[in-house]
């Protein structure tokens, strides 16, 4: 950030540049200096796609610490909150700590649930796009259909559709719009794009089909929409996250709920770090702790003591990296742990747990808790399907063996499109595309940047999700990076900023050693692996989730290549006439230096 909070232009009246005489050699310079103080920051534009927990810190960063922004925030959905504005299917909840799933700088001491439901985490998206003044960079349904890099300008060039002015909800019409961007900082993730099953007759089928990423709302709760299917059979395709929310959420609203399972996942035990549970006074086993009125109100009352509940939870979050490597004595024990609990709450149906129970190792796929959903599996009104699917007929689902299930409802919860391969063109230096460069997979460095694709920054982008530990410090973190370059580009009057192929190469040589040590490398069906049973992993970081936030913590500049935003080849111009803008204009503080946020006082050594 700019010394002394400098945010100016190119205004005040400078020295003639004139030929100076060398004092080595007796000769004489043609070089000029330029005609700016050193802290007089250029313009720069920023945009950002997404306006979920990336795009929402990216509108109280940017403006924060970069001097002479301009910024846009694009969403293609009506609301911020990117996947949890999309997805409102039944029981919807976080699937790690609420407390762990908020911004380091944000707190929110009134979370209802140790997994709080969906609904609550976008609202607290939205407290804090209000508090920060986050909604004048926004521009939602705005979504964005083509990116390309522009060599003779060095920006990017950006088409946008959004709806047009006499578009309806029953007659929606779009209109297309062009922008450009400096710095282009993209958070489109990998769970926006849902797949459907490819399953022989589903446009068949005569009642009703939702993907879970495409819940119709009714009231702005998914508890209204089923409020009168208390005599529907419902069927559920798929074991994923979403489906082992699902069931458990509908079983008591519906006639019947079918679960179709292909495949096998472990549910974690209840989530009970000794130190939080003796904070809290609470049941170590239970699933989805609630917090009374008096745990709210002591964390709202009493902040070191909600600190020291936040910090604990964290820590026993980022303790469990050990278990996602193979052999180790933490994922024995886990699997140990997990198995006992698994066998223990199906009890009732106690043969589900030869079909449901894997072999692979724990944390092989995404790990959920599943509050409810083995118990929701041993009701009455529940079937637990693991047969293969050979049709969706007019009335339901037939299985190969020749069984039909009548069904009113039929729920994908079949997961996203994890390719990283855009529907629409993203195109970088000479033409290249973005769908040619992740062929066969994604290959970035450290998650972020592309080579040949210049100025662009991804957050969430591949190999940037954790299998244990905080997301959104990760987030953070890579928007922290972002910044970090665009101040760069603007402090040292650059244009371009582009990471190095053999940076590239070197990231994806360290991939392809560090995975195989791991469980995510053996065969299970994964998003990790773009929902395949083996092959490359483009889902997660090559490490801890501590580890990736020491990695992101200092850009090596090195492993990058830089234009001139000057046609000056004197690495220094950027130093500029020698003086700052408050000396020039004599204007501001001219000694900054010394104000509280700058002055760093080092502890007293005790000894």
């Amino acid at each position: 950030m700019a010394s002394g909070g400098v945010h100016h232009t190119l205004s005040a009246t400078s020295p003639e540049p004139t030929s100076i005489p060398n004092g080595v050699n007796g000769t004489t310079s043609h070089y000029q200096l330029g005609d700016f103080s050193i802290d007089e920051y250029r313009p720069i534009k920023v945009v950002c796609i997404g306006a979920g927990f990336s795009g929402v810190a990216a509108g109280i960063r940017f403006p924060q610490r970069v001097p002479n922004v301009n910024l846009t925030i694009y969403d293609k959905n009506p609301g911020v909150g990117g996947a949890w504005y999309l997805n409102k299917y039944p029981g919807l909840a976080c699937d790690i700590p609420s407390h762990c799933y908020q911004y380091t700088f944000e707190e929110n001491t009134d979370w209802s649930a140790f997994f709080a439901p969906g609904p609550e985490i976008r609202a607290y998206l939205e407290r804090v796009v209000d508090k920060y003044k986050v909604d004048k960079y926004l521009k939602l349904q705005h979504e964005l259909v083509g990116a390309y890099w522009d060599d003779a300008k060095l920006h990017w060039r950006l088409r946008l559709k959004r709806p047009s002015a006499n578009s309806t909800p029953e007659n929606p019409q779009y209109e297309e719009i062009a922008d450009t961007a400096d710095v282009l900082f993209t958070s489109l993730g990998s769970l926006g794009r849902w797949n459907w099953p490819d399953i022989e007759g589903l446009e068949s089928f005569k009642g009703r089909v939702l993907h879970s990423a495409q819940w119709d709302v009714t009231d702005g709760h998914w508890e209204e929409g089923v409020r009168d299917w208390g005599e529907k059979k419902v069927g559920v395709i798929g074991v994923g996250s979403s489906a082992i929310q699902i069931v458990p959420a509908l079983q008591p609203k519906v006639k019947q709920v079918v679960n179709f399972v292909r495949g096998r996942t472990w549910l974690a035990t209840p989530f009970s770090g000794e130190k939080m549970a003796d904070l809290l006074k609470r049941d170590p086993n239970a699933e989805n702790y609630k917090f009374s009125e008096e745990d709210r109100k002591r964390f709202k009352e009493d902040p070191d003591f909600y600190r020291q509940f936040r910090h604990e939870l964290e820590s026993d979050l980022n303790s469990v990296h050990g278990s996602t490597l193979r052999g180790s004595k933490q994922q024995q024990s886990a699997r140990q742990a997990f198995k006992e609990n698994m066998l223990k709450r199906l009890a009732k149906k106690p043969w589900i747990a030869d079909h449901i129970i894997p072999e692979f190792a724990v944390a092989c796929r995404r790990l959920t808790p599943g509050p409810g959903y083995l118990e929701a599996l041993c009701e009455d009104n529940v079937a637990f399907e693991t047969k293969q699917i050979k049709q969706v007929t007019p009335t339901g689902i037939e299985m190969e063996d020749g069984r039909h299930y009548d069904l009113d409802v039929i729920v994908c919860a079949t997961g996203f499109d994890t390719s990283y391969k855009y529907p629409f063109p993203f195109v970088g230096r000479d033409g290249v595309t973005l769908q040619d460069k992740f062929t066969p997979h994604p290959r970035t460095y450290m998650g972020m940047c592309v080579d040949g694709f210049p100025n662009w920054f991804q957050s969430l982008g591949p190999n940037s999700g954790v299998g244990s530990g905080s997301l959104l410090v990760i987030i953070e973190r890579q928007l922290d990076y972002a910044i970090h370059a665009t101040l760069k580009l603007q402090r040292e009057r650059l244009k371009a900023i582009e990471v190095k192929k053999e940076a590239v190469d070197d990231f994806d040589e360290y991939l392809e050693a560090y995975f195989p040590k791991t469980v995510y490398s053996e065969k299970c069906r994964s998003w990790y692996k773009m929902g395949k049973e083996e092959g490359r992993v483009v889902g997660l970081w090559p490490g801890s989730c501590l580890h990736a936030v020491r990695a992101l913590a200092h850009p090596r500049w090195e492993d990058f290549n830089y234009e001139l935003a000057d046609p000056v080849k004197n690495r220094f111009h950027w130093l500029g006439d020698g003086q700052t803008y408050n000396e020039k204009t004599v204007t501001g503080d001219h000694a900054w230096y010394l104000s509280p946020e700058e002055v760093d006082i080092p502890p007293i050594p005790k000894d």
